[in-house]
C-alpha cells in the first residue's frame, strides 16, 4: 500500500545549477551510424571495467565503466582522442542523424571549446578522416529498436544503431566514457579520450520508467525538463507524470475548466499549486520525445480525486463539493460510481488528454480506493478502461486494477513490498498469467521518496528505509516468481517519486540520485551483469559526473565516492 501519512516540514538542500541540453531528436525508426574521428591520438590501453573511478578527469575511463552496464564490453587497443579539428558530418542529408549530431555537439562544445561544426556531405567517406560522422547504415537486426554498437580506437569512434533512439542511447554511453568534466558548461582542460574497444548494447526491458508526482507539489515546465534531461543520461525511456490527486489537478481540461483553475490552486501544505495549459503539456511531451522518453499521463481514479470533487459538486454522490485538501492522508475520496455524470466526466477528460498525448499509455490509477466498495470498483474499472480503449490508448493502472478485470493488453504497475500478502500477489499473478503486463515498482525497493535511513530529512519511511544497495539488489525477472508470476509478464521497471515532502529540483535530486541510476540499470542491463560489488564502483564513477551536472545527490556511505565529487 502507498499509505501516505502526515510528513514533517520539508528541509531544503543547497541549490543545484540548471542545465539544458540542446537539440531535438524525434523517435523515428531507421538505421543510423555515428562515427567519431580525431586529428591526433594519444596511445594507451583500455583499463579494466572494475578499475577505480577517475578522480581528476584526465585518466582514460575504462570502457565498461558506464551506468547502465552494457550488455557486452570488449576492451582492446589504444584510445580515441577528440581534437579541435573534428567536425560532425552528416552523410546523405539524413535528418534523424543530424538531430542526434546537433544534440551531441551541444553536449561537447561548452566544455571542450571545440567548434564541432555540423555539416552535411553527399556520399560515404567523402569527408576527412578527422571528423565525427553520422550516417545511415544497414545496422544489425540484433540491436532492435533501442540498441547500439560502439567501436573505439585511435582513428575514431563509431556508433551504430538501427533507430534514432538507439543512436541517442549510444550518445549517452559515449558521454559517460569521456571525462566527467565534459558535462561542465564552461571550457575545461582535456584530453578528451575514449578507451579503445567495442560495446554492443541492447536493453533487457522495453519499459524503463520514472514517475514524477506533480499533484502533491507542482513543478513548472522548466523544472520537469531538467529532470527529463537527468533521466535521459541513464537511458530511461518512459516518463510517468502523475497529473491528478486529492491535493491538486494539474492539466487543463476545456470541457471542465474548474478542474485546473480551482482544483489546481493549491498543494500539500497550502502552497499556490499550479497547472499546465495544454500548450505547456505539449511542450513537456515534445521535450521528452527529444530525449526519447514517452510521456505516460496519469489521472488517478476513482479515489485520489478530492481536487476534482471539490471543483464540481455533481461528481459527489450527495451533490456537495468538499473543501480543497492540502494534507497527505489517502483513501478517503471517491467519484460517484452509480451516476452517469461520472462517466461523462471521465470520457471528456480522457478524450482531451488522449488527443494531446502521442504515447501509447494512459494511466488511470486505481489504487487505495478505500471509500469505494469492491462491487462498485469493478463496475467503475470496467467502464473507465473501455473509455481509454475508445480513444486508442493502452490501459495502465496500479496493480489494484487486477482485482477487477483488466482488459486485453492492459499493464498493471506493481507497487507492493517484500511483505505484501500472498492473496494480493496471487491476484497479480492470475492477471499476469492471463496476459496483463507488469511494470515493477516495489515501494521498498524503487520508491524514490523513501528515506535512505532514519536520519534522512526528506521523504517518508512507511515502506521502510531504502539505501542505495537495497534499491539496486533485486531482480525484476524473479521478484514475483514465488507468487507464480511468469518472467515473461514483466515488461519493465519504474522509479516513482511521490512529492509530499519534495518541493524543489534540489529535493528531487537528493532523493532520486544515486538510486535512480541503479533502477535504470535493472531495466536496461542483462541479469548476468547484476552485482552490487562491481556496480558500486561504476556508481562511484558517476559522482564527479553528477557533480559536474550540478546534481545535488546523496553521498551514500556505502559508496566510495571519489574526492571532489
Amino acid at each position: 500500500m502507498r499509505l501516505h501519512r502526515t510528513v514533517p516540514r520539508t528541509v531544503h538542500l543547497a541549490s543545484a545549477r540548471s542545465r539544458t541540453l540542446s537539440g531535438r531528436v524525434p523517435r523515428i525508426a531507421g538505421s543510423l551510424l555515428l562515427v567519431l574521428a580525431a586529428g591526433a591520438c594519444t596511445l594507451g590501453t583500455a583499463g579494466s571495467a572494475a578499475a577505480r573511478p577517475e578522480s581528476h578527469g584526465t585518466a582514460v575511463r575504462p570502457l565498461g565503466q558506464v551506468v547502465p552496464e552494457p550488455s557486452q564490453v570488449h576492451p582492446a587497443g589504444a584510445p580515441f582522442t577528440l581534437t579541435p579539428t573534428a567536425h560532425i558530418r552528416i552523410e546523405g542529408h539524413n535528418h534523424d542523424a543530424r538531430e542526434v549530431g546537433t544534440y551531441l555537439a551541444g553536449l561537447l562544445r561548452p566544455s571542450t571549446g571545440y567548434a564541432l561544426p555540423v555539416v552535411e556531405e553527399s556520399g560515404h567517406g567523402t569527408g576527412g578522416g578527422h571528423d565525427i560522422r553520422l550516417a545511415l547504415t544497414a545496422g544489425s537486426a540484433s540491436l532492435g529498436t533501442e540498441g547500439y554498437r560502439l567501436d573505439s580506437g585511435p582513428s575514431g569512434v563509431t556508433l551504430t544503431a538501427r533507430t534514432s533512439a538507439g543512436l541517442f542511447h549510444g550518445v549517452q554511453t559515449l558521454r559517460q566514457l569521456l571525462p566527467a568534466s565534459v558535462e561542465e558548461r564552461t571550457r575545461q582542460h582535456g584530453p578528451w579520450q575514449v578507451a579503445g574497444g567495442t560495446i554492443t548494447d541492447v536493453p533487457r526491458y522495453a519499459y524503463r520508467g520514472a514517475m514524477l508526482d506533480v499533484s502533491r507539489h507542482f513543478f513548472t515546465v522548466p523544472q520537469v525538463e531538467k529532470y527529463i534531461d537527468q533521466l535521459a543520461l541513464y537511458k530511461i525511456n518512459e516518463f510517468h507524470l502523475h497529473l491528478s490527486d486529492d491535493q491538486g489537478w494539474r492539466i487543463a481540461i476545456n470541457s471542465w475548466p474548474r478542474l485546473a483553475r480551482y482544483g489546481g490552486s493549491t498543494e500539500v501544505g497550502g502552497g499556490q499549486g499550479g497547472y499546465y495549459t495544454k500548450a505547456q503539456y505539449a511542450q513537456i511531451v515534445s521535450y521528452a520525445a527529444s530525449r526519447h522518453l514517452e510521456v505516460v499521463p496519469e489521472i488517478d481514479m476513482p479515489s485520489h480525486t478530492n481536487a476534482a470533487l471539490a471543483s464540481y459538486p455533481e461528481l459527489n454522490c450527495d451533490g456537495v463539493a468538499p473543501p480543497l485538501y492540502t494534507g497527505t492522508d489517502v483513501g478517503f475520496s471517491s467519484l460517484c460510481v452509480p451516476e452517469d455524470v461520472t462517466y461523462t466526466f471521465i470520457d471528456d477528460v480522457i478524450r482531451e488528454l488522449a488527443a494531446i498525448t502521442p504515447g501509447r499509455y494512459l494511466h488511470i490509477g486505481g489504487d487505495e480506493a478505500h471509500s469505494t466498495s469492491q462491487a462498485d470498483y469493478v463496475s467503475f474499472m470496467n467502464r473507465a478502461q473501455a473509455v481509454v480503449q475508445k480513444y486508442g490508448k493502452t490501459v495502465m493502472g496500479w496493480h489494484q486494477i487486477t482485482s477487477a478485470m483488466p482488459v486485453k493488453g492492459a499493464v498493471a504497475e506493481y507497487w507492493g513490498t517484500d511483505d505484501t500478502g500472498a492473496a494480493e500477489r496471487a491476484q497479480v499473478a492470475a492477471a499476469a498469467k492471463n496476459g496483463t503486463g507488469l511494470v515493477l515498482a516495489p515501494a521498498d525497493r524503487s520508491y524514490l521518496d523513501m528515506k535512505y535511513d532514519e536520519s534522512t530529512e526528506l521523504g517518508q519511511d512507511w515502506a521502510g528505509t531504502v539505501e542505495v544497495d537495497r534499491s539496486y539488489d533485486w531482480d525484476p525477472g524473479t521478484y514475483l516468481a514465488g507468487a507464480g508470476v511468469p518472467s515473461s509478464a514483466v515488461i519493465g521497471v519504474e522509479a516513482p517519486l511521490w512529492t509530499e515532502t519534495i518541493v524543489t529540483n534540489d529535493d528531487i535530486e537528493a532523493m532520486a540520485f544515486p538510486r535512480l541510476p541503479g533502477i535504470a540499470e535493472l531495466g536496461w542491463s542483462p541479469e548476468s551483469t547484476h552485482d552490487w560489488t562491481t556496480y558500486k564502483v561504476r556508481l562511484a564513477a558517476q559522482g564527479p559526473r553528477m557533480a559536474a551536472l550540478g546534481i545535488d545527490f546523496y553521498h551514500s556511505p556505502l559508496v566510495d565516492w571519489p574526492a571532489g565529487s
